[in-house]
Formats: C-alpha cells, sequence, structure tokens
C-alpha cells in the first residue's frame, strides 16, 4: 500500500506539471506568433517568453544593489544641500562646518536627496534597460555604473561639497559627456577612440576603480569602517566602537565595532554565494544585513532612539510609498565651464565611458554567443547609441551615468537572448519604485560588504597585464595604486599614461634616428648618382 500511495503522489505530481508544462508551451507558442515574438525575434534566436522573463528576473536580482549602493554613494556629495540648509543655533549663526557635523537640519536634507537619488537611479535603469531591449534588441541591463559614481561624489563634488566643481555643474559635464559619447558613436569613432589609449593602461583602469571603490567601502562613511584616518600614518586600522564625529578618528574600542562584525558576516554571504554561483548573492549579504539593522534597541540598529533616528523610523513604517524627486532633477549649472577642472572632468568620464561600455558590450557578446566572423553583433550600433542616451536622462535626473552591467551575464546564462529580457529587467526597476521607504533605509555598513566585493570582482582584469614587460607594467601599477592612494580617479589615468609615454620615449628616438641614418644613405646614394652622371657626362664632351 505504501508504494501505491507513493506511486499515486508520483502520478499526482506528474499530473499537475504536464498541464503546467503544457499552459507554459501554448503561451510561448502564442507570444512567438504575435507582434511582440515576431519585434523580438524569438524564434529566430532559439528562445521563448518565459526563458526570456527568467532571464530577467535573473539579471535584475544581480544588479538590484546598485539602487541603494548608487543613492548612498552620490548622496556623501551632499546633492544640492548647502549649508542653508543647516539648523541655526539659538542666538546665532549657520557655519560652513555644519555640513560636516552632526547638524539635524542638514541631515533631513540630505535624507530627502538620497530618496531622490535613488529614484533617479531606478527610473534611469528603468528607462535604459527598456531603451536597449526595444531599440537593439539586446538582452542588457543597464544602470548607473560603478566608478564614475564613486568618482563624481568624491573627486569632483567632493564629500559634502567640499570638492572643486558643485553638483549642478558637475551634472551638466555628465550632461555634455553623454552627448559627445552619442555623437562619437553615431560617427563610428568609439573604437579607434578606446586604441588611443596604451592597453596595459585600459586594463589597469577597471582595476584601480576597483580598488577605489573598495577602499570607499572599508571606510566609516559610506561602508565598514575598518579603515580610518590617522594623524601619523594618515590611515590606520579601526572599526572602533566608539569615533569621532567630526573627524572620523577612532576614540577607543579597536576592532570592536558591531557594524563591522555585522557588516563582515554579510561580505561572508556574498562571496560564498558567488562561489557557489548562486544568483542574487551580492542581494543575500546586503539583504542580511539590513533585516539585522532594523529592530531597534540593539548596537547595530539604524533606527538609534533619537529625533533623527525617530524620523527614520517613522518614514520607514511607511513601506510602501512614491516618492517624487524634489532636489536633483534639472538641475544643471553651466556656470564654471571656463574651468580647467570642469574640462579635466569631461574628459575622464567620457574615456571611463568608452572604454568601459566597449569592454562590457563585447564580453557580453561573446558569452551569448552574438558576435560574427567579423567582430561584430546585431544591434551594436544602436546599443552605444541607448547608453549615451541613458546617461544624458540620467544626468537630467541627477545621477551618475549609467552603463551596461556585466551582471547582464547572469540572464544570458539563463537563456535570454533577446531585448524581451531587458524590458523584464525595466520593469522590475519600475516595481522598485513604490518601495522607497525601505530601499532608502539600508545602513552603510550592508553596503560597504558589496563595494569591497565589487572591488574583487573588477581586480580579474590584472591578470591581462604583462607583468613581465615593465613597459606595460609600470605604467598599469602607476595607474592603479594612484587611484586609491590620492582618491582620484583621474590621478591613475594621466599618471599611467604620463609613465608609458616616458618609458616609450626611448624607442620613438631610437626610431627616429634609424629613420634620419636611412634617410641620410638614400641622399648620399642620389648624391654620389648625380655626381657619376656629370662625371660621365663631363667625360663625354671631352671625347
Amino acid at each position: 500500500m505504501g508504494g501505491g500511495g507513493d506511486g499515486g503522489g508520483s502520478s499526482g505530481v506528474g499530473g499537475f506539471r504536464n498541464p503546467l508544462r503544457n499552459i507554459e508551451r501554448a503561451l510561448n507558442e502564442a507570444i512567438a506568433r504575435s507582434f511582440v515574438g515576431k519585434y523580438f525575434k524569438l524564434e529566430a534566436r532559439n528562445s521563448c517568453f518565459t526563458k526570456e522573463l527568467r532571464a530577467g528576473l535573473a539579471t535584475f536580482l544581480t544588479m538590484a544593489y546598485i539602487i541603494t549602493v548608487n543613492a548612498n554613494i552620490l548622496a556623501d556629495s551632499g546633492g544640492t544641500c548647502s549649508m542653508a540648509d543647516c539648523s541655526v543655533p539659538v542666538n546665532g549663526n549657520a557655519s560652513p562646518d555644519c555640513m560636516f557635523k552632526p547638524n539635524p537640519g542638514y541631515q533631513n536634507c540630505l535624507a530627502t536627496t538620497k530618496s531622490d537619488l535613488m529614484v533617479g537611479t531606478i527610473l534611469s535603469a528603468m528607462i535604459g534597460s527598456f531603451a536597449m531591449g526595444v531599440l537593439a534588441n539586446l538582452p542588457l541591463g543597464l544602470a548607473p555604473g560603478m566608478g564614475p559614481n564613486a568618482y563624481l561624489a568624491y573627486n569632483l563634488v567632493g564629500f559634502h561639497g567640499s570638492g572643486p566643481i558643485p553638483y549642478r555643474t558637475a551634472l551638466a559635464i555628465l550632461l555634455v559627456e553623454g552627448c559627445a559619447f552619442v555623437a562619437v558613436s553615431a560617427l563610428g569613432l568609439r573604437s579607434k577612440l578606446a586604441k588611443l589609449i596604451p592597453k596595459s593602461v585600459r586594463f589597469a583602469c577597471a582595476a584601480g576603480i576597483g580598488l577605489f571603490i573598495a577602499f570607499v567601502g572599508l571606510q566609516v562613511n559610506q561602508g565598514l569602517g575598518l579603515v580610518g584616518p590617522d594623524p601619523a600614518t594618515l590611515v590606520t586600522l579601526t572599526a572602533c566602537s566608539r569615533t569621532n564625529p567630526e573627524t572620523g578618528e577612532c576614540i577607543g574600542g579597536k576592532m570592536q565595532s558591531p557594524t563591522f562584525w555585522l557588516g563582515s558576516i554579510g561580505f561572508v554571504i556574498m562571496a560564498y554565494g558567488l562561489m557557489k554561483e548562486l544568483k542574487g548573492s551580492m542581494i543575500y549579504g546586503i539583504v542580511f544585513v539590513t533585516l539585522v539593522s532594523w529592530f531597534r534597541g540593539t548596537a547595530v540598529t539604524y533606527f538609534p532612539h533619537s529625533p533623527l533616528g525617530d524620523e527614520k523610523f517613522n518614514y520607514f513604517q511607511k513601506v510602501v510609498d512614491f516618492h517624487k524627486i524634489q532636489t536633483t532633477a534639472g538641475v544643471l549649472s553651466f556656470n564654471g565651464f571656463n574651468r580647467t577642472p570642469v574640462w579635466v572632468a569631461l574628459a575622464t568620464l567620457f574615456y571611463i565611458d568608452v572604454l568601459a561600455t566597449t569592454g562590457t558590450l563585447y564580453t557580453l557578446a561573446e558569452i551569448g554567443g552574438f558576435v560574427n566572423e567579423r567582430g561584430n553583433f546585431e544591434g551594436e550600433y544602436m546599443a552605444y547609441i541607448v547608453d549615451g542616451g541613458s546617461t544624458v536622462v540620467a544626468a537630467l535626473l541627477g545621477v551618475s551615468p549609467v552603463a551596461t552591467y556585466v551582471e547582464s551575464s547572469a540572464g544570458i546564462r539563463e537563456g535570454g537572448r533577446t531585448g524581451l529580457t531587458a524590458v523584464v529587467v525595466s520593469f522590475c526597476f519600475m516595481m522598485s519604485l513604490f518601495f522607497t521607504p525601505l530601499l532608502s533605509s539600508v545602513p552603510p555598513w550592508a553596503i560597504g560588504p558589496s563595494l569591497v566585493m565589487v572591488g574583487v570582482m573588477m581586480m580579474k582584469v590584472v591578470k591581462e597585464i604583462e607583468w613581465g614587460n615593465v613597459k606595460e607594467s609600470a605604467p598599469a601599477f602607476i595607474t592603479m595604486i594612484l587611484m586609491p592612494l590620492t582618491y582620484s580617479i583621474a590621478n591613475g589615468i594621466v599618471g599611467g599614461i604620463g609613465v608609458y609615454v616616458a618609458l616609450s620615449l626611448y624607442d620613438q628616438v631610437v626610431r627616429v634616428m634609424k629613420w634620419l641614418g636611412k634617410m641620410k644613405r638614400v641622399v648620399s646614394k642620389e648624391q654620389n648618382q648625380v655626381s657619376a652622371s656629370a662625371a660621365n657626362a663631363e667625360l663625354v664632351s671631352v671625347v
């Protein structure tokens, strides 16, 4: 009877599965024959609707971390917040340092800016992914990229506006850069520009940006708090239970910070998930740390019992809420475009965009099997136009440049072969618009581990550098080391190219000397021939 029961159970499960398979098959066939199926070429690319749906969900899960990570990084710039937003003490005036010390008014402005940036990130990812799917018909997800966001927040605008370029001007730079990228792509000059940069420096840029992002994730403002300032050694090991709120220096309890150890567990979760190739591993680590931090009355809570903590908690309790952008959309300013730092920033962002987009698109096209024997792939032209156009949209929304995400490979591995995958990604981003209270309550120590992990993944390109050739390895090393140590991506690029040019001077001088020697021999030979001809003519005349 036991065997009969098991057989009946299996038969029941099989009977339940067969109708589902039949429904799925009928749905796929109906969509394949519809206008949507023909437009996205589902049958031509050997795909189906349900496969594209699964691929889109897989891609979204692997790149959804950017919603909170990007907003947290960009919020460090202060956005449009200024001294005017600071709470003024009784019978006193606000001073410029109120933006760098705990101040209720300024913190409230930052909270609004962070929510604005979160919505801007979601909208730019939603629009970019949808355009990539509909116009280029490629299964690629787009969102504000890691690297340019850190460059914007920490190098251009600076922490809470302490940098050389105001936030509004920085957005205008992004707008011009996006338009330039569209123009270059439309004229077919993109690949030629990418090849102007030495190959070793190109590889080192990705690794250097990874080190820079990881360094940000290890600091207290935007991460784990493992690294902090030290007057003697500049930086030192911290993770302290008590720190100076103004300088970030350790006051006591080194390596005893509860939030650091909680964030470290999140990092291990991410690393283990990636090790086992689990989709959404970054999300799992962030979610675990965030959920633990949402409990009040603990040493790791994100909602302490304080006026600011109570305000955050009250907003968090809404759960579902649609936040309207208040301070970051359409606030561009072209003032200051006659200054050198503006044009250096424009060139740096343009260079990063060209290299990152070119490398990522070709890598994903290879994974998907889209590249033909000539090295091209269908939809390539429109893909670059969409990438640049999405950056223009992002600048208008107040966020950093949009990039094609290498995490799209998760969807490609799930069978995504058409733009329908990107449309699904776009729909998922749209749904996240309604959960801003939850997304804005992710603590820095949940974001930090993901930044470090991004750095880990970006370091893999160093294997492509010829470390045995000093002419290639020295510029690459300078590029990588200067980015985190000078806290500037631009400095790393300029330093690497400078070293490469210096090391190439000898070869160029030798080449010129050889050419001059060759020309001298040719001229001498011509002169000898002329002299011989003249002598023969004179001899003939004498005779």
